[in-house]
Order: C-alpha cells, then sequence, then structure tokens
C-alpha cells in the first residue's frame, strides 16, 4: 500500500547535541500524528546517538543522506549501507541534485548504490530533477524518466523523490500544473516498469516546500508526500507541512 511520507534533509547542518534536542522536542509533538511515515536525515555523525534516543520509535525513523555503492575495503571517506543499517538508519537519501551536480554521479552509480542499500536492508530515496535550463527547453519530462529508469535497481521497494534543480533552496516552486505533469509521469513510468507495485511506490515532492505551500501540494494527485530541506531545519517549520500531509 502507498505511504505518506515525509522526510527531512538536514544536509550539512545539525551536531549531535542539536540533533539529540530536536528530536526530544520533536516527538513530543507527533503521538498525536496518525498515516505519516516520518524520516529524518541528520550528518552522519549524527545518526548513532539519536537512534538510541528514539529507542525503536514507531513514528520517527533516521535516515542517511549518502552512501557508498561498495561494501567495504579500502574507500577513504566512505560509509557503507551495513555500517548506516548498524548505527540506526533505515532510509538513505541517494542521487540527490548537490550530488549528482557537484560529485559528478551517475544514473548507474545511483542504481548500484540503491541496490546496495536494499541488500543492507535500508530503503533508497531516490532523487530525480531537473534544471531551470532543462526545464525552459521543454524537456524536464524527458530529463526526469530518463533518470528514473537508469537510476532505478530492479525492487520496488524505493522510494522516489522529484526535486526540481531550479527549486532547491531558492524559494522558487513550480506551479501545481508542473507538479502535476512531473508526477503523472513518473507514476504512469513506475507502472510500466513494475506492474502493480509500481502503484504503491511513494513519490515525494521536494524544493521549497515550507507551511504555506504544503497543503496545495499535497492536494496533487500522486504526491505522496515531501522530502524537505531548509523548512525541516526548525521543528516550528516542520511540524506544520508533517500535519499537512497527514490532513490530505
Amino acid at each position: 500500500m502507498r505511504k505518506k511520507i515525509i522526510a527531512a534533509n538536514w544536509k550539512m547542518n545539525m551536531t549531535v547535541a542539536e540533533t539529540e534536542s530536536y528530536l526530544e522536542n520533536f516527538r513530543s509533538h507527533v503521538e498525536t500524528v496518525n498515516g505519516v511515515e516520518i524520516v529524518i536525515a541528520p550528518p552522519f555523525t549524527a545518526i548513532a546517538k539519536p537512534s538510541e534516543l528514539l529507542g525503536g520509535s514507531q513514528k520517527i525513523s533516521l535516515g542517511a543522506q549518502n552512501m557508498s555503492s561498495e561494501m567495504s575495503g579500502a574507500f577513504t571517506g566512505d560509509i557503507s549501507a551495513a555500517q548506516l543499517a548498524d548505527c540506526g538508519a533505515s532510509h538513505v537519501i541517494i542521487g540527490h541534485s548537490e550530488r549528482r551536480e557537484g560529485y559528478g554521479e551517475s544514473d548507474s552509480l545511483v542504481r548500484t548504490k540503491a541496490q546496495a542499500a536494499l541488500d543492507s536492508g535500508l530503503t533508497p530515496i531516490i532523487c530525480l530533477g531537473e534544471s531551470q535550463d532543462q526545464r525552459t527547453a521543454g524537456r524536464a519530462i524527458e530529463v526526469v524518466l530518463t533518470q528514473l529508469t537508469g537510476s532505478l535497481p530492479d525492487d520496488a521497494r524505493v522510494i522516489i523523490a522529484y526535486e526540481p534543480i531550479w527549486a532547491i533552496g531558492t524559494g522558487l516552486v513550480p506551479t501545481v500544473a508542473e507538479i502535476t505533469e512531473v508526477h503523472d509521469a513518473l507514476r504512469a513510468q513506475l507502472h510500466a516498469i513494475f506492474g502493480a507495485a509500481g502503484l504503491d511506490i511513494s513519490i515525494l515532492y521536494g524544493g521549497s516546500v515550507k507551511p504555506s505551500n504544503a497543503q496545495e501540494i499535497f492536494a496533487i494527485p500522486h504526491v505522496n508526500g515531501a522530502l524537505v530541506g531548509g523548512a525541516s531545519l526548525k521543528a516550528e517549520d516542520f511540524l506544520p507541512i508533517m500535519r499537512s500531509l497527514a490532513e490530505s
């Protein structure tokens, strides 16, 4: 069954102490929120201790923001899926545009990482999205579907996050029609690839999601949640977004 999911990508923000303080406050507010899966993705350094704090919470899961495609070995500075699972992560963000653009991560590498995540019991959140130039050239659907096909493992146990690159952290948000067009195309492609299982894959929207626009975004068909960046760093901003999803 398709889930409503809200995921927080904290990027390179928050210390261990700040993460624990945030979660202690945050979890007291989510007990009355039902029907939404909550994933918090802090920096690598802030996964293990907060995992102990949450103690198997049924409301909040922890995720990582990236991982190696390798399982172990001489890969200085990398962290494997098995190591993430060992310190309490259940999800991992893969193929974020900041990784694709800044570190040259290809669809093929994203696919390999996604499979490695699944092999270690992690749920991959696979990110897709077009640039402003690609959108202006009328190639948004082509680009996103190419990324989807090239990045998917041979397994439907994934989450998809559509994040138009030009909307991330800019305050710019696609129109309802633009989001609808992409999410409809993604759903159709997932159905074509996985059959009925493709209808159960959650598709998140990301890119300048905030309390003031969350309700409108979550009313769009095939938007099953959000991947939230800056607005997730403050609980007072993140909580209204989460509640809008629960009420959608």
